[in-house]
């Protein structure tokens, strides 16, 4: 995946549901198709990455992460 300016890569464990890596998964082999074999050639691992990165850029997660009271684990979700 490509790295925007200003921004570095950090490798965690993250939280899905399993309809949203099942989303994923077939959008990126529907978008990819197939190649000459037959097969699908798809990072899932990375595409899962891209989508995650993807989001937290065009949902400001700078602001939401400079928010303090985001920080309270009684607070289980925010509104997009």
């Amino acid at each position: 995946m490509n790295q925007p300016d200003n921004t570095i890569a950090v490798n965690v464990v993250v939280e899905l549901t399993p309809n949203s890596l099942q989303a994923i998964v077939e959008n990126a082999k529907r978008i990819t198709g197939r190649n000459e074999k037959g097969h699908y050639k798809v990072e899932t691992a990375d595409k899962v990455g891209e989508m995650i990165s993807r989001f937290l850029a065009e949902n400001n997660f700078e602001d939401f992460v400079n928010n303090s009271e985001n920080y309270n684990p009684t607070r289980t979700s925010r509104k997009f």
